[in-house]
């Protein structure tokens, strides 16, 4: 069985410079990315403008989840719910290592409701839906649902800094 804290156990998003996007899987060709529409705001544009560690935008019939505040390398730990966003760390297995005190010492920021229609697709948001399977993602499992999510910037040791984004399954 192989654990999240072994190197190479997961995979890594990386952003061009821009935010990360979770995208519901069936809407995902309505991400028009850095489009380009000259004067008109695109979604990269929106994505851009989500002020924090996350937030909410339209696209298409649901909800995306914005990772912003800086493009740090993201991945997704299923055993645990969380996005992790890799800001410092000696290396993969020295981040993934601290995950857990991470989780412990975590000063939550507050949380906001995800309406999710199902699996969900983490890429960087200035990728059109259609082209982000060409590029670094990652595809999440999710059962359709109302998620809550919260976020944290963790220092769990002085060479350690880490971005938590957790999804908690709500009861309906």
């Amino acid at each position: 069985m192989v654990m999240y804290g072994e190197p190479g156990a997961v995979t890594w998003v990386e952003s061009l410079g821009g935010p990360l996007i979770v995208v519901p899987e069936v809407v995902l060709e309505t991400w028009s990315g850095s489009a380009g529409n000259g004067d008109a705001v695109d979604d990269y544009d929106r994505a851009c403008a989500v002020e924090g560690h996350i937030g909410l935008v339209r696209v298409g019939s649901a909800e995306g989840l914005v990772l912003g505040d800086e493009p740090a390398s993201t991945a997704y730990l299923p055993a645990r719910g969380v996005f992790v966003r890799w800001s410092a760390a000696e290396s993969e297995e020295a981040m993934l290592g601290r995950v857990d005190a991470a989780m412990r010492a975590a000063s939550w920021e507050p949380e906001l409701t995800w309406q999710v229609p199902g699996p969900v697709v983490l890429f960087d948001s200035a990728w059109a839906g259609e082209e982000c399977r060409q590029q670094d993602h990652v595809r999440v499992d999710l059962d359709a649902g109302a998620y809550a999510v919260r976020a944290a910037y963790v220092e769990p040791d002085p060479q350690t800094w880490l971005t938590l984004v957790e999804l908690r399954r709500l009861l309906e």
